[in-house]
C-alpha cells in the first residue's frame, strides 16, 4: 500500500521522490499552494497525488492550522495568492466555521483542518494511505 508523505514546499515534488515537470500549470499551482501554506505555518502538510486516480484534481493537499482563526486566514491567503498568480478564483467552502475549509483551485484541492477535526475525518486513510501517519514536514 502506498503511503502519503509530507513534503517541503518544493516545485514538482510528489510522494515517492519523483519529480514532475514544474512547468505544467498543475505543477506550478501545486508548488504555489505548498509555498503559501508553508509561509502561513501550516502544520502536518501532506500531498496526495490524484492524477490517474480521480478526475477531480491532480493533487490533494491536506494541512492543519492551530486554531479556527489560523485556518480561516490560511484559506483566505491561499485564495488570494491563487487568483493573483493567474489561476482564477478558487472556490472556498466552510470558511464561516473554519473547522474544515475546502479550497478548490482546479488542479489542486486543499483541505485545511483544525487538528481534532482532521483526526476525526482522517482523509488520508479514506484515500487509501492506511493508518500510518505521514512523516512530519518540518513546519511549525
Amino acid at each position: 500500500m502506498q503511503q502519503a508523505q509530507s513534503l517541503p514546499a518544493t516545485a514538482g515534488a510528489i510522494p515517492g521522490g519523483a519529480v514532475t515537470d514544474p512547468g505544467t500549470p498543475a505543477e506550478r499551482l501545486h508548488a504555489l499552494v505548498l509555498a503559501q501554506l508553508d509561509d502561513d505555518q501550516a502544520q502536518d502538510l501532506v500531498t496526495i497525488p490524484l492524477a490517474g486516480k480521480s478526475s477531480i484534481a491532480d493533487h490533494m493537499v491536506i494541512a492543519s492550522g492551530r486554531s479556527t482563526r489560523q485556518v480561516a486566514a490560511m484559506a483566505q491567503h491561499l485564495a488570494e495568492k491563487v487568483k493573483a498568480a493567474g489561476f482564477g478564483n478558487a472556490r472556498i467552502e466552510g470558511l464561516p466555521a473554519a473547522d474544515w475549509v475546502l479550497i478548490d483551485a482546479g488542479d489542486v484541492v486543499v483541505h485545511l483542518f483544525r487538528p481534532e477535526v482532521r483526526s476525526f475525518y482522517n482523509l488520508e486513510r479514506m484515500w487509501g494511505f492506511g493508518d500510518e501517519k505521514p512523516a512530519a514536514s518540518g513546519t511549525a
